[in-house]
C-alpha cells in the first residue's frame, strides 16, 4: 500500500480546524449528496490503521470523501471517491452513518450537503498523489482522532470502531421486476425477469460487486436466480439454491428459513442472497428483534439491498445456528438500499 512512514512514527498536524457551521434545519436549501469511508487496513500490529488524508485547498486532515457524480449510486460514489483521492481499490461493508452541514452554493447563497460514510477495506495498492490530496497517511485507529480535522469526521470514526472488521455481511436481494404473475402463462417458478427486470439485474450486479460477494444463493425461482447469476459468472461459482428462502417454504417453516439465513452468514466470506418479498421483510424484522436491533419500518422493494452485518462469535441458545456445532452470528447492522438508482440510493 502506502510507502509513507509507518503511522506510529508520525506525528499529527499540530493545528486544527473549527468544523463546518451547520444551518438552522428550518431553512430550505439545495441538497449536495456526497460519499466517503472510513478505509483500514490491519495494521503492523494489533492496531487496525486508517487512512487520513491531507487535501491541499482547504489545509485540512479528513476522510475520502466527494459528490456524487450524475447516475451514481451512494457506494458507487463512494467506493469511486477512494480511488480518485487515494489511488486505492476498496471492499465496502457497512454503512456508517450520514452527516449533514452547510456549505456555500452559488453567489452568495448555502447548500445543505449530505455526506454518506462507510467502513471499507484497502486492497493492496499505492498512494498515488493527486490536485485533490497531496498526502495519505495510516494512522493507528486509536489515533485518527489526533489528525482530523473536523468534529463531524471523529464521529464517523467512533461509529466505526463502535463495531469489529470481522463481521460477515450477507447482501439479501429482493429480485429484480418480472412483470405480472397474472399475465405469466406457466409454472410461476419460471417466470423470468421482464425487460426492466434486466436493467435492474446490470445496476444490482455494479452495487452487490462493490461489496466484495464471494458466495452467491438464491431462492429455486428463475426470476431469483437470474437477478443475481451475472454475479456467480464472475465469480466463475455456481448458484447454491435455497429452498428454505422461498415464499412457500418460509410462508409453512419461518423458522427454518432464519436458521438457514444465520447458517448461510456463519460460512466464510460475503454472501449475496436472493429472494422474495413474501419472505424478506419478516425475516429482517424476525432478526432485529431477536437480536435487539431497532430498525424501523422494513421495506423490501423489487431490486432492493439489505446489508446485514453479523458478529459471527457470539450467543448461542434460542439463536442456536441450527448445526449444533457453533453460536449463531449476530445481526449487529443492517442497511437498506432501496433501488440501485440515484434517486433511491
Amino acid at each position: 500500500m502506502s510507502d509513507t512512514e509507518p503511522a506510529s512514527e508520525i506525528d499529527p498536524p499540530a493545528t486544527s480546524k473549527s468544523a463546518p457551521i451547520h444551518g438552522d434545519p428550518a431553512v430550505q436549501r439545495p441538497t449536495i449528496m456526497a460519499a466517503g469511508a472510513v478505509l483500514w487496513r490491519p495494521g503492523s500490529t494489533e492496531d487496525m490503521e486508517i487512512a487520513v488524508v491531507h487535501r491541499p485547498r482547504y489545509g485540512d486532515w479528513s476522510l475520502p470523501k466527494g459528490k456524487l457524480d450524475p447516475g451514481e449510486t451512494i457506494p458507487q460514489a463512494a467506493a469511486r471517491e477512494i480511488t480518485e483521492e487515494t489511488g486505492l481499490n476498496c471492499v465496502l461493508s457497512r454503512h456508517l452513518r450520514r452527516i449533514r452541514y452547510e456549505v456555500p452554493h452559488g453567489r452568495d447563497g448555502r447548500a445543505s450537503k449530505s455526506v454518506d460514510y462507510f467502513a471499507a477495506r484497502a486492497l493492496p495498492g499505492e498512494f498515488v498523489a493527486n490536485e485533490e490530496v497531496d498526502e495519505l497517511r495510516w494512522v493507528p485507529a486509536a489515533r485518527a482522532h489526533e489528525w482530523l480535522t473536523y468534529a463531524d469526521d471523529h464521529d464517523v470514526v467512533d461509529s466505526f470502531l463502535s463495531l469489529p472488521t470481522t463481521m460477515s455481511t450477507v447482501l439479501l436481494v429482493r429480485h429484480a421486476e418480472a412483470g405480472k404473475r397474472t399475465e405469466f402463462h406457466g409454472d410461476d417458478n419460471l417466470r423470468p425477469l421482464s425487460e426492466a427486470g434486466w436493467r435492474q439485474r446490470n445496476q444490482l450486479h455494479n452495487l452487490l460487486s462493490l461489496f466484495g460477494p464471494e458466495r452467491v444463493h438464491s431462492a429455486p425461482r428463475l426470476r431469483c436466480e437470474q437477478t443475481v447469476d451475472s454475479v456467480a459468472e464472475s465469480l466463475r461459482t455456481n448458484i447454491e439454491s435455497e429452498p428454505a428462502l422461498s415464499e412457500e417454504a418460509y410462508r409453512a417453516d419461518p423458522e427454518a428459513g432464519r436458521r438457514r439465513l444465520l447458517r448461510i452468514a456463519a460460512e466464510p466470506g460475503t454472501a449475496v442472497v436472493c429472494s422474495q418479498g413474501g419472505v424478506i421483510p419478516d425475516l429482517v424484522g424476525s432478526l432485529a428483534r431477536s437480536d435487539g436491533l431497532s430498525l424501523g419500518e422494513i421495506n423490501s422493494r423489487k431490486a432492493s439491498v439489505w446489508v446485514l452485518s453479523f458478529l459471527t462469535t457470539t450467543h448461542s441458545g434460542d439463536g442456536d445456528s441450527g448445526d449444533g456445532s457453533r453460536p449463531a452470528p449476530l445481526l449487529a447492522a443492517a442497511d437498506y438500499f432501496s433501488a440501485p438508482t440515484p434517486e433511491n440510493a
